[in-house]
């Protein structure tokens, strides 16, 4: 029963606790993000022992997890722990002092995998209930103060093979760089996310193969003109090709921060005015280098009959999830922003620590240089 899954969500972003159930083992959880003393309170009254679950990519950023296989890992807690003090072991750039790490529980890794899905920060605090604590348990469970949700029912709602998006809505909405332009509104199967299509010039003159961008969502650059990325640029570029070729596509994706959601994304901003890179900084997240995917984007194509396309990215992720897909890039054009000294970093991150195709941007020099 996926709904379960999905309520348990939504009581993650409340800063409420959810209990996850799997034969052999249970965990009541609560997202670090929100954390407050009533809720830490809560799951003393079940068990004594808590922990505070993160990623294997949050391990490795701050040297608790040195190669080998890629775990998560359960930080032991002093019972004094604060809310704050929980905070800095799920996100500070130093690791904490004297602890006690142990591979997660099945429980722990699922709601720690909810709590991801739902772009809070990656994080929960875990306690496994004690035998002599359970009529609390039962009570809180049968006057709906608790939810409970089995690992498999979240593991159901968060498979990402077979992500299936459904068509809402479209409409023409003339644009500047494009006046004959009609988006197409998709949702996911699963409600948690909708992405946009957005269709230039008329389907039956679009030139073969048909030029085609995948845009993620980016509220600072798109919207704002954010000077530390050139997602904006790439996103005008696009629409200003699509006009000048007779017609196109742009996949414009809800993947906002390479899909770890805007406040992480800002915080990740905090991290990179520290020094860290923007790999760096997800890491220490929790995140990995990039949590974005393109199974939403390859149904949507499919849904418009979309088979060849000339791919605008300088990212080899994007070409090979098409091609994977069974959709034929049979041309790749690059799309570059103008180099500044707000997003050197990024765009030398996004070459050197991600290889996209941005030598030649590089090369270009910083303008005004």
């Amino acid at each position: 029963m996926a709904h379960k899954a999905e309520r348990g969500l939504f009581e993650l972003r409340q800063g409420r606790a959810l209990y996850v159930t799997d034969p052999g083992s249970s965990a009541l959880v609560v997202a670090v993000e929100g954390l407050t003393d009533e809720r830490l309170e809560q799951l003393h009254e079940i068990g004594p022992d808590l922990c505070v679950v993160v990623t294997h990519h949050r391990g490795h950023a701050i040297g608790l997890v040195n190669g080998g296989p890629a775990r998560h890992l359960s930080i032991k807690l002093e019972p004094d722990a604060t809310p704050a003090a929980i905070h800095r072991i799920a996100t500070g750039t130093r690791p904490p002092r004297n602890i006690e790490t142990r591979p997660t529980t099945n429980t722990e890794a699922a709601g720690l995998a909810l709590a991801r899905a739902g772009q809070l920060i990656p994080a929960v605090v875990s306690v496994t209930p004690d035998t002599m604590r359970v009529a609390r348990l039962l009570e809180w469970l049968g006057d709906g103060t608790l939810l409970d949700v089995t690992r498999c029912e979240i593991e159901a709602v968060l498979a990402t093979p077979g992500v299936e998006v459904t068509h809402v809505a479209e409409t023409t909405v003339p644009l500047e760089e494009a006046e004959s332009a009609r988006f197409v509104f998709f949702r996911e199967r699963n409600g948690f996310v909708q992405h946009v299509a957005i269709l230039v010039g008329e389907r039956e003159q679009w030139p073969d193969p048909v030029p085609v961008r995948l845009h993620s969502a980016c509220l600072t650059g798109d919207v704002f003109g954010s000077l530390r990325c050139d997602c904006g640029e790439q996103l005008q570029g696009s629409l200003r090709h699509f006009a000048g070729q007779g017609g196109g596509v742009l996949v414009y994706l809800a993947q906002e921060g390479r899909g770890i959601g805007l406040g992480n994304k800002l915080r990740a901003y905090a991290l990179q005015q520290n020094g860290l890179d923007t790999v760096d900084a997800d890491g220490v997240l929790g995140f990995g280098a990039d949590e974005r995917r393109y199974d939403a984007a390859v149904c949507i194509l499919e849904h418009l009959g979309v088979q060849r396309v000339q791919l605008l990215t300088n990212n080899p992720d994007k070409v090979r999830a098409l091609e994977r897909a069974g959709i034929s890039v049979v041309d790749r054009r690059a799309l570059h922003g103008k180099l500044t000294p707000h997003n050197f970093p990024y765009v030398h991150a996004k070459v050197h620590r991600s290889g996209h195709w941005l030598m030649d941007m590089i090369d270009q020099g910083i303008a005004g240089d």
